[in-house]
């Protein structure tokens, strides 16, 4: 394997720091990306450990998402960076689902124009299957699933156990993109709380979105889990 044993010195290119009793746990977020690791760590406040993503700890392999469901994919992936970390680790799964198409694209949600489809294009696909319904039949939720794996914690069974945080983010589907503000289908939702037509996520603040947004829930309530785990 190419990553070493887990790192412990509190020094890690997120930006170790060391409490007064010696250097702060790490929990291993099992992302590659830079802004989520910046957004989580946002989310989540003030923790006793040191979030770090899977580059800071040289872990090059990637986890097989093929649940059908968000808690399937968020548990499969803390489990499988746990087991090879050897660290906590914290995993999300999330997306759209949108009742006009049967709740989907659901854990389709990056993939839904194609595997290797970009925002704009998976915006471009879904304005398409729901051109020409009106407000009330376009109703969707943003949804967020955070799973938290401890390797030494382990069932009856031995399987790893975790827990999990969810949130939720109702609202519609905008009848075209609006705004240049965060990403994915963040121009084309308008959250519960803006009237038909109105403002779309990607017309929102961060400061503003991060309130309401699926994933700002989960990771509120996964905060009291983390400080209830000692994390």
């Amino acid at each position: 394997m190419s990553w070493g044993a887990p790192r412990f010195d509190g020094h890690s290119g997120a930006g170790g720091q060391r409490g007064a009793g010696g250097p702060r746990r790490q929990l291993l977020v099992a992302t590659r990306s830079a802004h989520k690791l910046r957004e989580l760590r946002e989310l989540l406040g003030p923790l006793h450990s040191e979030l770090v993503d899977l580059d800071d700890v040289g872990i090059t392999e990637e986890a097989i998402e093929n649940g059908d469901t968000f808690e399937a994919n968020a548990s499969k992936k803390a489990r499988f960076f746990a087991a090879l970390s050897g660290l906590p680790t914290l995993a999300d799964d999330s997306g759209l689902e949108v009742d006009a198409i049967d709740g989907g694209p659901g854990v389709r949600t990056r993939r839904y124009a194609g595997e290797t489809a970009t925002d704009e294009q998976n915006n471009v696909k879904l304005l398409g299957a729901m051109a020409g319904l009106e407000p009330a039949l376009r109703g969707a939720r943003y949804r967020c699933v955070l799973a938290v794996a401890l390797p030494e914690a382990r069932g009856p069974r031995g399987g790893m156990r975790v827990r999990l945080a969810r949130g939720t983010c109702v609202g519609r589907i905008a009848t075209a993109p609006r705004g240049n503000g965060g990403f994915g289908y963040d121009p084309i939702f308008e959250p519960a709380a803006e009237p038909p037509g109105g403002r779309t996520l990607g017309e929102w603040t961060a400061e503003a979105k991060n309130r309401i947004s699926h994933r700002g829930r989960a990771a509120r309530r996964m905060h009291a889990i983390l400080a209830d785990l000692g994390l």
